[in-house]
């Protein structure tokens, strides 16, 4: 198997997990750039066969990537991406995939997911302030994340017909385009109201599209330019530090659980699979009340 081969591979397998796995295309692009990355490794040791790869290689490979500096949940992300493509390449053209699949992920970093206090999301509501159309949609993109805690990538693929804003609720297609549905309360309703009358119809100048939130030139919204909008509020907020658009979503599932919501409800509103996903939010109030303890107690 040479170089054009290993392309042809590579091409093969992109398609799959586009096309038969609905990856995202965030995910695919990550893991094809991780494919690529090995290749080139592979390349400088002067292995042109996917099929000769050892284990010591394999070994050799993420020791590289650790010298890099690269973090424990970057290094086990690209473990990951090589793995599944060897396991297709074993499944459609019989290459040898024991490599990879003897290969340990490393131990998961113990970090628990920055999120806002409300004071702070306070803070960023009023700095939505305004009746222009810009502050309209900016005031009705933020109540709908923090009120839904959907992924931005969810927000962004949002149409109109998804909204039924007389009954709260919201249709998102999620991970592996699953379907789910997810409540809202009366300060998303009534601000998407006021961004669907007043604002939408004055940016969308002469597009034509049913996604539900647009930029200036009326065109849908994309993830980096949610990320800007964001970050725009962080600054007329005062808030230091730069915004990360999952900080909403654990703002939302954190207050959750700290006002006293079960871990399940909250589970599902995520759209998590596996429930060890939603837990790493217990976590967060654990430390919280721990914080708050040490810090108040007399006797702490």
């Amino acid at each position: 198997m040479q170089q054009n081969e290993m392309s042809i591979i590579l091409d093969e397998y992109i398609s799959y997990i586009r096309l038969e796995k609905n990856y995202s295309s965030l995910t695919v692009s990550e893991y094809s750039n991780d494919i690529r990355e090995f290749f080139s490794f592979l390349g400088q040791e002067g292995i042109v066969d996917l099929d000769k790869v050892e284990y010591p290689e394999a070994r050799l490979y993420v020791t590289r990537l650790y010298d890099r500096g690269l973090s424990r949940m970057t290094i086990s992300r690209k473990i990951s991406s090589i793995r599944s493509l060897y396991k297709f390449g074993n499944a459609r053209f019989g290459i040898n995939d024991s490599a990879f699949r003897l290969l340990n992920h490393p131990k998961k970093e113990q970090r628990l997911p920055a999120f806002f206090y409300e004071e702070e999301l306070e803070m960023l509501f009023t700095s939505c302030n305004g009746e222009d159309p810009k502050s309209l949609r900016n005031l009705a993109l933020l109540e709908l994340l923090y009120a839904t805690g959907i992924r931005v990538s969810e927000l962004t693929f949002i149409r109109l017909a998804d909204i039924d804003n007389s009954l709260g609720i919201i249709k998102v297609m999620g991970k592996g385009r699953k379907e789910r549905y997810v409540p809202y309360g009366s300060f998303a309703q009534t601000a998407l109201e006021s961004y669907l009358e007043k604002s939408r119809p004055i940016l969308m100048k002469k597009q034509n599209h049913q996604s539900l939130f647009v930029n200036l030139r009326g065109e849908p919204i994309t993830d980096s330019g949610v990320r800007h909008v964001l970050n725009k509020m962080m600054e007329v907020a005062a808030i230091h530090g730069k915004i990360h658009p999952h900080m909403i979503r654990h703002s939302f599932a954190t207050h959750l659980l700290s006002n006293g919501a079960d871990i399940r409800t909250v589970q599902e509103l995520l759209g998590h699979s596996h429930l060890s996903s939603t837990q790493v939010y217990t976590h967060i109030t654990k430390e919280h009340l721990r914080k708050v303890y040490m810090k108040t107690h007399p006797r702490a």
